[in-house]
């Protein structure tokens, strides 16, 4: 059974939203997107690049898929690491309207997404990878489906833009996995679900 592995772009101050480029997305009126474009240095391009290694099927939201999809079917050198697997490997996209997808080798998922996307898991060799699509990851989180989250967290505070971890969050624990710094500043971490979280105090006893 594959793993689902979420990687996933934030802000200091938790934003998600159009890491990739200024006309990524501007819902809500976002006028900041691309803020991960001037931290792609070599450390962060080789763990990119580790984690497509892995790869077996990818699972993706909506708009997350739209843009990939704008973007990567135009990159057809066969020795990019990236492109050649979003390319040739099995795409699922979460999706209520999306009927017709252009993108070679891609599937429309929808219905109880618990069910769906266990069979997924379950049939996968390799990980099932979820990019982006924040939306998607905090329901999949919700549901107890991510088994991996690797966190990469940009040196920049934006002040505006959807949260990743927003309140109402299902309560979440987490074991780290392992993490490493760019030279650019970049934190990343990776996290493996371990279920709910614990609870203590450092209060004295009433009889200290």
């Amino acid at each position: 059974m594959g793993k689902l592995v979420s990687t996933m772009f934030v802000t200091l101050d938790g934003v998600y939203q159009a890491p990739g480029g200024p006309q990524e997305d501007t819902s809500g009126g976002f006028e900041q997107g691309g803020w991960s474009f001037p931290y792609g240095d070599d450390d962060f391009g080789r763990f990119v690049t580790e984690v497509f290694d892995r790869v077996g099927a990818f699972l993706l939201g909506r708009r997350t898929y739209d843009i990939f999809a704008s973007y990567w079917p135009k990159m057809t050198d066969p020795a990019d690491p990236i492109a050649s697997r979003l390319n040739a490997l099995p795409k699922y996209v979460v999706s209520s309207t999306l009927t017709a997808p252009d993108w070679s080798g891609t599937t429309v998922i929808g219905g109880d997404l618990a069910k769906e996307v266990t069979a997924l898991k379950e049939r996968t060799d390799g990980e099932l990878q979820v990019h982006g699509s924040g939306a998607l990851v905090r329901s999949l989180l919700a549901l107890d489906l991510v088994d991996s989250l690797h966190l990469l967290t940009f040196p920049v505070v934006l002040g505006a833009g959807r949260r990743f971890f927003e309140e109402g969050a299902r309560p979440t624990k987490f074991r780290h996995a392992g993490g490493r710094v760019t030279a650019a500043g970049v934190s990343i971490q990776t996290y493996d679900f371990a279920g709910r979280p614990d609870y203590g105090s450092y209060e004295l006893p009433d009889n200290a």
